[in-house]
C-alpha cells in the first residue's frame, strides 16, 4: 500500500473515534494498561497449591533448619484478611501464626523472612500501603520447640520493608522506599547484627544515611509510574550481594569489604534488559540468579557472565495449572524452584487484575 493511502486511511480512522483495537476476543489491546496483549510460553510450570482467600496474595518463602518451608501473606489484595505466616504440607498449606497489627495502621504486612543463627524467624512487615510515613518494621518470631512463643519488633522506622537475608551474623533487608531530602525516589539496603538486635529495638533515622544502610539506589521512573526501587536480595558463593529494583528493573552487584562494609556497588552488565525485578534467589553451587520479572509475568535467570534467560513465561491467566500469575518470590530447594503468585499487578504490567484464584507454581530444574 502506498505511503500516502496509509496516511489517509489512518486520518479517517482517527476522525472516526477507532484509534480503539481488539483483539479476537473482544478485549481491547490499543489502550489495555498492561505491558503485553502476548507473550511467549516458556517453560512448564506445575500447580502447587490453590489458596483460599484468606490467603490471596503469597509473597515471601524462608527455608527452616528443619527443611520445612514457611510462606508469608500479607494479603494485600484483599487486607480484610489479617496478614499470616503459614507453612507448606504436602497438598495445602498450614497455619502457622497469626501476627500483631501495627498498633497505628491496625494491620499486619508480611513480605519476606528468614530464619536467624538464633534459630527464630524474622519477617518484613510492610506498612507502605497502609501508611507512607516510615511506620514498617523488621520483625521477630521467638521460637521454641516449634512453637511461636511471642512476637516483637526488633527493628522501626523502614518506608517499605521488603527482602529480608541472614549471612552469618548479619541480617540484611531491603526497603524499597527510602527517600531522602533531595531524592524522592530513593531505596536502600540495611543491614543489622544479631548481637544488636539481641540488645533491644533498633529506631531508624527516616530521609538520613541511617548508619544502618549498606547502599542506596535511585529509581528511574519508567510507563509503569512504580518508583519502588530495590526489592529481592541474596548473596552469591563469593559474598556478593546482589538486589534489583521493581520499578525499573535494574541488577546491582554489592561486594563487601572484610569488615561487612560496602566495598563496591555496580550495575550487572546483562546481555538483554530486564523489565522488573522482585523476589530473587542465587543457587551458591552455580552462582546462578534466578529472579522474579513480575511485570512481564516471568521467571527469569541471570549467569554469572550477564547471559539472561527466560525459564517460565506465560500470559495473562488466572494461575490455571500452574501457569505464572505475576510472580514474586522464588525459593530454591534441592533441584525444586518454588514460585508465589502474588496477583496483584501494577499498569503496564502483563497481569491485569487481581483475580479470585490464588495460586503457587513450582518447575523441577
Amino acid at each position: 500500500m502506498k505511503q500516502s493511502l496509509i496516511v489517509v486511511l489512518l486520518g479517517l480512522c482517527l476522525a472516526a473515534g477507532c484509534q480503539k483495537k481488539e483483539n479476537a476476543k473482544g478485549v481491547d489491546t490499543g489502550n489495555l494498561d498492561s505491558a503485553k496483549e502476548d507473550v511467549s510460553t516458556v517453560g512448564n510450570p506445575k500447580l502447587l497449591y490453590t489458596l483460599p482467600d484468606k490467603y490471596n496474595t503469597p509473597d515471601g518463602m524462608a527455608l527452616a533448619p528443619d527443611g520445612s518451608i514457611y510462606l508469608s501473606v500479607p494479603n494485600l489484595a484483599d487486607n480484610s484478611y489479617p496478614g499470616v505466616i503459614v507453612k507448606f504440607a504436602s497438598d495445602s498449606v498450614q497455619f502457622f501464626t497469626s501476627l500483631p497489627a501495627h498498633p497505628d495502621t491496625k494491620h499486619a504486612c508480611p513480605m519476606d523472612l528468614a530464619f536467624g543463627p538464633d534459630g527464630n524467624l524474622y519477617y518484613a512487615d510492610n506498612q507502605y500501603e497502609n501508611d507512607k510515613d516510615y511506620k514498617s518494621r523488621l520483625m521477630r518470631i521467638r521460637i521454641k520447640n516449634g512453637q511461636v512463643v511471642g512476637i516483637d519488633p526488633v527493628v522501626t522506622g523502614f518506608g517499605l520493608s521488603n527482602a529480608v537475608v541472614w549471612k552469618g551474623n548479619t541480617i540484611y533487608v531491603t526497603d524499597s522506599q527510602w527517600d531522602m531530602p533531595d531524592n524522592d525516589k530513593g531505596s536502600a539496603v540495611f543491614h543489622f547484627t544479631l548481637d544488636e538486635l539481641t540488645k533491644g529495638l533498633v529506631t531508624l533515622k527516616p530521609k538520613t544515611m541511617d548508619p544502618h544502610i549498606l547502599a542506596t539506589f535511585t529509581t528511574q521512573v519508567n510507563e509503569t509510574g512504580v518508583d519502588n526501587g530495590a526489592d529481592g536480595l541474596d548473596y552469591d558463593s563469593k559474598g556478593a550481594f546482589y538486589t534489583g529494583s521493581f520499578g525499573d528493573g535494574t541488577l546491582y552487584k554489592l561486594t563487601l569489604k572484610p569488615d561487612g562494609s560496602l566495598a563496591s556497588k555496580e550495575v550487572v552488565n546483562t546481555d538483554q534488559k530486564i523489565a522488573c525485578v522482585d523476589g530473587l534467589i542465587i543457587d551458591r553451587k552455580t552462582d546462578k540468579i534466578y529472579l522474579c520479572n513480575s511485570r512481564m509475568n516471568a521467571i527469569m535467570t541471570v549467569a554469572p557472565d550477564g547471559k539472561v534467560s527466560t525459564l517460565v513465561q506465560n500470559g495473562d491467566t488466572e494461575g490455571e495449572n500452574g501457569k505464572i500469575d505475576q510472580p514474586a518470590e522464588v525459593l530454591l530447594k534441592g533441584n525444586r524452584l518454588y514460585i508465589t503468585d502474588y496477583d496483584k499487578p501494577e499498569k503496564k504490567f502483563v497481569n491485569t487484575k487481581a483475580d479470585k484464584v490464588h495460586t503457587m507454581s513450582y518447575v523441577d530444574l
